[in-house]
């Protein structure tokens, strides 16, 4: 019996606030974490209580909604207001740098917040948009995710088994999936599928999350050290190997969770494909290769420690990249809202690079 609705409720509104699943705390417990004002939120999003390239940008998008409404009390006209929210864009743009999906959510409700001052519309009006907004990015995120879960489903014969990295399901998105969407689908198909989720060091997104909402679903999951995965691999045991993506170049180059780049090696290696699904938001036409990218560096104490034990020796470094880039010839191909995109990548994307 599942626990959570589904779609999962990652992101919601409740009287002016952004309520998040506090992700930090499962598998333990099951915490909602309200975020009454944007350092509340920015706070949110650093500290991983949301996360995931999709699910980042619905909240952002949600920050906004609630930005104009703490203006709005604070009074003052819509042009005074206006700057407001662009400030709290600003904070919220400076939380977490590799996901494009952030970006592309706080630049639609700006956009969107300037066009509505221009035109003189008042600050009720105003605020009103902007929340049906923010709600529209997460249905179409949950419609997107859906969309490329049924492209990416028929792929997958009945009985397969997937290896996946990180958390690219529900939790990670607007309450569907992406990676973990094309299962979920495949199941809604009649398929039969097992999945094998890498733990995914160091804050382990695997083993935390994905395994939690793949048993909660009543999904066949079966959580592996990160370097277990090329046993897996060697064995046979895997059908095909799909992970998610934080951003995605113009020339097919991903970004993904750190642990991403091996797993496409190890795959090319024992000739199993290797899917990124993706909706369209997550690729970014400005950026032409993954060496664009601008990957993110975390706190090194996530990989000096176990929880709260420290386990390195206190005179050694540590260093916390959080994401890789998987050059786009590893890449068998992109699952997606426009359906499955193959090779030549500088021919098939054109449908996602031009949103």
């Amino acid at each position: 019996m599942s626990s959570l609705p589904f779609p999962f409720p990652v992101v919601a509104w409740d009287e002016g606030e952004v309520v998040l699943i506090d992700q930090t705390v499962l598998p333990d417990r099951l915490v909602w974490r309200r975020c009454s004002d944007i350092p509340a939120l920015c706070r949110a999003i650093v500290e991983l209580a949301v996360r995931g390239a999709p699910a980042i940008g619905v909240a952002a998008a949600h920050g906004l909604a609630m930005s104009w409404r703490l203006a709005a009390v604070n009074g003052g006209d819509t042009t005074r207001m206006l700057e407001c929210l662009e400030n709290d864009r600003r904070l919220l743009a400076a939380t977490r740098p590799t996901a494009v999906n952030l970006f592309w959510a706080l630049d639609r409700m700006g956009s969107l917040a300037r066009s509505l001052v221009t035109d003189r519309k008042s600050a009720e009006q105003i605020g009103a948009a902007l929340l049906a907004e923010a709600r529209r990015i997460l249905e179409e995120d949950v419609a997107m995710c859906r969309a490329l879960g049924r492209a990416g489903a028929q792929l997958l014969p009945d009985s397969a088994t997937v290896l996946t990295h990180c958390n690219a399901g529900g939790l990670a998105t607007g309450g569907y999936g992406t990676a973990v969407g094309v299962i979920y689908s495949a199941r809604e198909a009649g398929k039969t599928i097992r999945v094998f989720a890498d733990e995914t060091r160091p804050l382990l997104q695997g083993a935390r999350l994905t395994a939690w909402e793949l048993a909660d679903q009543g999904i066949d999951v079966t959580v592996i050290c990160d370097s277990a995965a090329a046993t897996v691999l060697r064995q046979g045991r895997i059908d095909a190997v799909i992970t998610g993506a934080d951003r995605i170049a113009a020339n097919g180059d991903a970004a993904n969770k750190i642990g991403t780049y091996p797993l496409a090696v190890l795959a090319a290696r024992h000739d199993v494909p290797f899917y990124i699904a993706a909706p369209a938001s997550t690729f970014d036409a400005e950026t032409a290769t993954g060496g664009e990218i601008v990957i993110e560096e975390r706190d090194p104490a996530e990989v000096h420690r176990w929880a709260e034990v420290r386990v390195t020796h206190e005179a050694a470094a540590a260093w916390n990249p959080a994401f890789d880039v998987t050059p786009a010839e590893l890449i068998t191909a992109f699952i997606t809202d426009h359906g499955v995109l193959r090779p030549p990548f500088n021919e098939s994307l054109d449908p996602v690079l031009a949103k």
